[in-house]
Formats: structure tokens, C-alpha cells, sequence
């Protein structure tokens, strides 16, 4: 038999495996984190016999995999849940398997209440149990619905397997990498104490083994992921206390790969040794998340960030002292509880000062279970919109002064996927736009010189340098 028999005999019983195999569509929601979850939770289901599918339609298992930070990401899911619930009832009458399964933070923070609201849903599995997923959907087959929603004792990271070589390959070459979860600042506003728990940090082992194996499948840059990411610790190979810039000089040191970041940060935990890193690793991109919520002293105190607005801004200045080229961005909330006219304006002030490269900003909504849903001064919605309204246009204004000053400059851009024209590539700055470009003798994966020659609303063009 020759080997290209043998190849195509191979690619016959792969295709005739495809077709009899199970087919799970998974819906993300919210966060970085979440992403890398939902790709984590297809390689578990994969050893179990599922395939994953972009189209809904032909799925036997659909998983929404949540975010509640927001009331109204909460409520889309629910929304969802009902057109899934038609779905289902027109699978039955056919005969065929379709299972429900919430995942993610809605899925811890609701739990029984989903289940009631969602009679249609067969699982409901927190963050902390997806290495369980399997298992919870062989119960459901025996016709049980399923919560899977405490604290496990064991490692979910352990146990979730990391995709073979040839399927890591397919992704691309960028990656988030997980190495942090939970948080332990409780601010009054959040709920990701109560849905993710308390801070937890992978050890460098397990890091240092899924960078390698993203890096031997051909990823250039790698993301690492944290609900408070500069909180993490572990021990070193020899003893020694390492935080997150020990992790990060020892990553920078894989062979391939080319480029660090890491999100998202706490201000109290952005320690001198990490701000050298910044100075002194090339693959460390000049971009920092950094979120401060708001510009108000009173305001942050009411929030639980435990800085000013003052040690924040000193503490950008001691940043940018190490990396002058470096970007920020950050996170800002309007209409917390108790917000003045000047709070509000002090938020801008900080804005001003900064200078942001790119920032999301968000009306404050109250979260079940959160210190902030008990306060009684709320501010009216009118107030949160047009105040919110003010605020983005002066962050979108900074945005957009930032990629202006880039025209003209040469930078190094990752390719990392085809354009809409043909010949077209999309790479990424080291300050996380879009690039779109001409580029016909090169390759996805390759890191080249460019220079930008014009913007757009959302991306930046260039040639070739």
C-alpha cells in the first residue's frame, strides 16, 4: 500500500470519526479568561469524544460559558437560554440529543436560580469545576440535571488536558495562557470574589510546560491571564518566592517565543520588580492594563481600591520612568454610588493626566451579593449616560491621538491572520491594534518592520519598511 493510500485511508476514518462523534458549540462571554477557559473545556470534551462546531444548528451539546460582571450580560444569557429552549423542543420531537450547559461566572453566582428560570438547561458548572464537565454530561445522559458549582479541592488545571499539537497549531499564533484566578481586594462593585474565589495561583511547572508546548505548536506571543494577574506567586526550581516578573524572565527565555503581555493588573500589586521587567525584557510588549476605576480619592476609598488617585499617577510616572514607550490602558466605572458632580470630574482630571491609549468605561450596575448593591445613594441613570457619555468621548479623543502620533514611526507587527483583500495580512503593534498591510511574500507568524501611513477608527495601515 503506498503512502499516499495510507494518507488518504487516514483522512477517510478521521472524516468518518467527525461525522459519528458528538458536536459541542461553545458561546463566550466577558473576559480574556473566559475565552481561554471555553478553548480549555473543548479540549477536555474533545478526549470525550466531541467535536467542536462554529454552527449551532447541528450541535448536540451547546455551552454558554458566562460573564456576570454586568446585569445585562446576565440578562443575554438568559435570553439566550429561551431561543436554546425552542431549540431543544424541536430536537426531541425528532429524536436527537441537544443538552444545555451554563458555564462561567453567571453559572456560579446563580446556580439553582438558573435551573428554575431555564427549565431547558441540563448543566450548570462554575469556573472552578470544568475539569468535572465530562463526568457532569454522562450524569445528565442518565437523566439527571446537574449543578456542579463548589470550590474543588483538586487543581481543575491538572486535570483539563492541553490540545494535541496539530490542534493547537489551528489556533493561531497568539494564545492566552491562564496563570492566575480569583481576587482578593473585594471591591465593593465586583463580584468576581463571589463567582471565581479567592486568589489562586498555578504553579510555575504547569506554566512553564503549557508555554512551551504553545510555543512548540508555533505561537509567537502569549498572553498571561489573571483576574488580579500581578498577583501571582509560586515557587521557584530552587525554593525561592517568585512573583510575576520572575515568571516572566524565565518565560522570556523560551526559545520562539517572541513576545510577553499580561492582564489584568491591580495597582497595589505592581511591585518595583515587575516595573524592571518592563525596562529590561524586549519580549515584554510596551503596553500595560492598569485599571483605577475612578479619579475621586472618595470615590476609590467607597470602592475599596485601597490607593488615591495620587499614588496611582506617581505610580504610571515610575512606570514610564522604565519604559517611556510604553501605552496604557484601564478600566473606568461612572455613577458609582455616592458620585458628585466633582468626583465625576475628578475621574476626567485622571483621564487628562494619564492619557490613555485605549480604556473601557461602563455605567455602574449593581451586582447581587456586592457591598456596592446595599448603598443607598445610587446615582439616576440620566446622570450615569450623560456622564459616561463625556467620558468616552474624551478617552475615544485619546485613543485616537495615540495612533495619530504613530504615523509615520517604524514598529515590529506580528502577522497573525489573512486580511479581507487579497494579499492583505492583519498583524499586531506592540501596543495591541490591528495592522493591516500588503504582504505578499510573507507569512503568518512572521515578526517584521513597518510603517504606519495612515489610521483608521479601529486599526492602523502600513507598508512594508
Amino acid at each position: 500500500m503506498t503512502q499516499d493510500t495510507l494518507g488518504l485511508d487516514a483522512t477517510t476514518t478521521a472524516l468518518a470519526q467527525a461525522a459519528n462523534s458528538r458536536k459541542v458549540f461553545i458561546k463566550t462571554y466577558g473576559c480574556q479568561m473566559n475565552v481561554y477557559d471555553s478553548v480549555r473545556m473543548s479540549d477536555a470534551l474533545a478526549k470525550d469524544g466531541y467535536v467542536q462546531t462554529e454552527d449551532m444548528s447541528e450541535a448536540d451539546l451547546v455551552l454558554l460559558n458566562t460573564c456576570h460582571i454586568r446585569e445585562k450580560a446576565a440578562e443575554k444569557v438568559y435570553s439566550a437560554l429561551g431561543r436554546l429552549r425552542d431549540m431543544k423542543k424541536l430536537r426531541e420531537e425528532e429524536g436527537r440529543e441537544f443538552v444545555i450547559g451554563v458555564a462561567g461566572c453567571v453559572a456560579q453566582a446563580e446556580g439553582e436560580e438558573i435551573l428554575r428560570r431555564a427549565p431547558a438547561v441540563d448543566v450548570v458548572i462554575g469556573p472552578q469545576t470544568y475539569h468535572r464537565l465530562p463526568q457532569a454530561l454522562a450524569r445528565v445522559r442518565d437523566g439527571e440535571r446537574v449543578i456542579e458549582t463548589d470550590y474543588a479541592v483538586e487543581d481543575k488545571f491538572e486535570h483539563l488536558p492541553v490540545a494535541e499539537k496539530a490542534k493547537l497549531r489551528s489556533r493561531g499564533v497568539t494564545a492566552f495562557l491562564t496563570v492566575q484566578e480569583g481576587c482578593d481586594k473585594f471591591c465593593t462593585f465586583c463580584v468576581v470574589p463571589y463567582t471565581r474565589g479567592s486568589e489562586v495561583s498555578r504553579p510555575v511547572s504547569q506554566i512553564l510546560d503549557e508555554a512551551m508546548k504553545l510555543v512548540d505548536a508555533g505561537v509567537r506571543e502569549i498572553t498571561l491571564l489573571g483576574q488580579n494577574v500581578n498577583a501571582w506567586r509560586s515557587t521557584g526550581p530552587k525554593g525561592e518566592q517568585w512573583g510575576l516578573a520572575e515568571l516572566l524572565y524565565r518565560l522570556a527565555e523560551i526559545p520562539g517565543l517572541a513576545r510577553l503581555r499580561y492582564t489584568t493588573s491591580h495597582p497595589r500589586d505592581m511591585d518595583d520588580r515587575l516595573i524592571e521587567a518592563h525596562r529590561d525584557l524586549r519580549a515584554l510588549m510596551p503596553y500595560l492594563h492598569l485599571p483605577v476605576q475612578a479619579g475621586s480619592d472618595r470615590i476609590l476609598k467607597a470602592m475599596n481600591r485601597r490607593h488615591t488617585g495620587d499614588e496611582y499617577l506617581r505610580l504610571i510616572e515610575r512606570i514610564r520612568g522604565a519604559r517611556p514607550d510604553i501605552a496604557m490602558s484601564g478600566d473606568f466605572i461612572v455613577g458609582f454610588p455616592g458620585e458628585s458632580d466633582q468626583d465625576f470630574e475628578d475621574t476626567l482630571a485622571m483621564v487628562e493626566a494619564v492619557k490613555y491609549a485605549q480604556a473601557f468605561s461602563f455605567k455602574y450596575s449593581t451586582r447581587p451579593g456586592t457591598p456596592g448593591a446595599d448603598l443607598t445613594d445610587q446615582v439616576p441613570e440620566d446622570v450615569k449616560a450623560a456622564r459616561l457619555e463625556r467620558l468616552q468621548a474624551l478617552l475615544l479623543k485619546q485613543q485616537n491621538d495615540f495612533a495619530q502620533s504613530l504615523v509615520g514611526k517604524t514598529m515590529e507587527v506580528l502577522l497573525e491572520k489573512p486580511g479581507r483583500m487579497p494579499g492583505q495580512l492583519i498583524g499586531r503593534s506592540p501596543w495591541l491594534q490591528s495592522v493591516n498591510l500588503d504582504a505578499n511574500d510573507m507569512k503568518i507568524g512572521d515578526i517584521i518592520h513597518v510603517r504606519i501611513t495612515a489610521t483608521g477608527p479601529n486599526s492602523l495601515f502600513a507598508e512594508v519598511a
